[in-house]
């Protein structure tokens, strides 16, 4: 391999050797859960001290212990080849092959079928090795051609130690670690953040829209004493479809634009950024502002009848055809009408009429018959404008994690040696 490939594009200052290229085996010791100790020793519990690390514990570079098994810790102490050390990195290499995880502390985990422990020698950083494996480009060139599919994918521990990694001194090593480390806590406090505001949104929902029976919700704005009212669907509106008599030909150009599929399942007030063309013709329905858009069918009932509402005036714009539109003939806050069709309350009703065994359908006939909570436009405007700020917040930070994330991926390209 030519000098110059073995250096990264971005080197922090003071680093100029190259890069030296070994073998994962060389610089680590590779092993798996040993069949005796398993069927001998592990008994797996529903709670304990000791977590058995399983292939979907290891996730993305990261532990991911929402669902976990314990073993017996006087078991424990009988698994030498499995016990788990920090700084260990796991390797799923059954099923979803190429998972990692670094192990974060001593005398808690221990190593479950179909996952592979990796112990580096102490001149090698495992945070720099993690990141490098974990990178889509090492999974392609390195790890995907080593995988054997008879029945299901799977790499050997030979394989695994034939890994191709390209090092620096353990200094660098420790620089790049410590960057990649101080980046994924960035990036996971924005998760963190971000779970928080949806959570939040959640119970705002539940919370500002009446329960079922109720005539007022429970949380309200100072001012507003009336009761709401519950009208169905039928009374304040009617239906329209989507494009009709189109085929594959038709879509994908063209002066007229199309709401997706997707943009209505994703967005309570439909995206601008999610039209796509097609060809038009004088029989369709366009979309005007005010209209609400539904799916009509989904792999789950409680995806099914997902609303989104067109809040703008655009000419030649229309509706996928596996979605109906419908068109209120009373006056609403759109930003409330957003969100009053996604609340608690109204999702019940709507996940209550899907059919389906496979895939899940809902009849708009039936739609027409949910009764909806409609108080006056004033509290209305406040609740909107209240939800849509909620709404906004939790789009800025989405953002913002996207482009950490994005960012990551370019370090990830260019300070490491290829």
């Amino acid at each position: 391999m030519k000098n110059e490939k073995m250096t990264p594009k971005i080197r922090f200052k003071g680093f100029t050797d190259a890069w030296e290229e070994r073998k994962l085996g060389e610089v680590s010791n590779v092993t798996k859960l040993a069949g005796f100790e398993f069927t001998k020793y592990v008994r797996y519990q529903e709670s304990g001290k000791i977590i058995a690390l399983r292939g979907l514990n290891v996730k993305n570079g990261k532990l991911v212990l929402d669902e976990v098994k314990y073993i017996d810790d006087s078991d424990f102490s009988k698994l030498n080849r499995s016990k788990l050390y920090k700084n260990d990195i796991l390797l799923t290499y059954v099923g979803t092959v190429g998972e990692l995880a670094i192990v974060p502390e001593n005398d808690k985990y221990y190593l479950a079928p179909n996952v592979a422990r990796i112990r580096l020698q102490d001149h090698v950083n495992s945070i720099f090795v993690c990141q490098m494996m974990n990178d889509s480009n090492f999974y392609n060139r390195i790890i995907s051609p080593l995988i054997a599919t008879s029945s299901q994918p799977a790499l050997s521990m030979e394989n695994v130690r034939k890994f191709q990694l390209l090092m620096p001194d353990y200094q660098e090593q420790a620089k790049i670690g410590s960057f990649f480390k101080q980046l994924d806590d960035t990036i996971a406090l924005h998760q963190r953040k971000l779970v928080k505001l949806k959570e939040l949104k959640q119970g705002y929902l539940q919370k500002m829209f009446p329960k079922n029976g109720a005539k007022v919700p429970e949380l309200r704005f100072a001012g507003f004493a009336d009761a709401w009212e519950q009208r169905k669907l039928g009374e304040l509106g009617s239906t329209f479809t989507g494009l009709t008599g189109k085929t594959k030909e038709d879509f994908g150009h063209g002066d007229a634009k199309f709401v997706t599929y997707m943009n209505v399942f994703q967005n309570a007030v439909a995206s601008l950024e999610q039209l796509d063309s097609v060809e038009i013709d004088p029989k369709q329905n366009e979309v005007k502002k005010g209209d609400v858009f539904f799916t009509t069918s989904s792999e789950t009932p409680e995806e099914v009848g997902m609303s989104s509402v067109w809040k703008y005036n655009y000419d030649d714009v229309y509706l996928n055809s596996f979605t109906f539109g419908y068109r209120p003939n009373i006056e609403f806050d759109l930003d409330y009408l957003a969100a009053m069709l996604r609340s608690t309350t109204v999702r019940k009703k709507i996940t209550f009429l899907a059919q389906g065994i496979s895939r899940y359908n809902i009849s708009k006939t039936k739609m027409m018959d949910i009764e909806v909570p409609v108080p006056s436009l004033e509290e209305q405007a406040k609740i909107g404008a209240f939800l849509s700020n909620v709404e906004q917040t939790i789009t800025l930070h989405q953002r913002k994690l996207d482009l950490l994330k994005e960012q990551k991926k370019g370090y990830l390209q260019k300070m490491f040696a290829k």
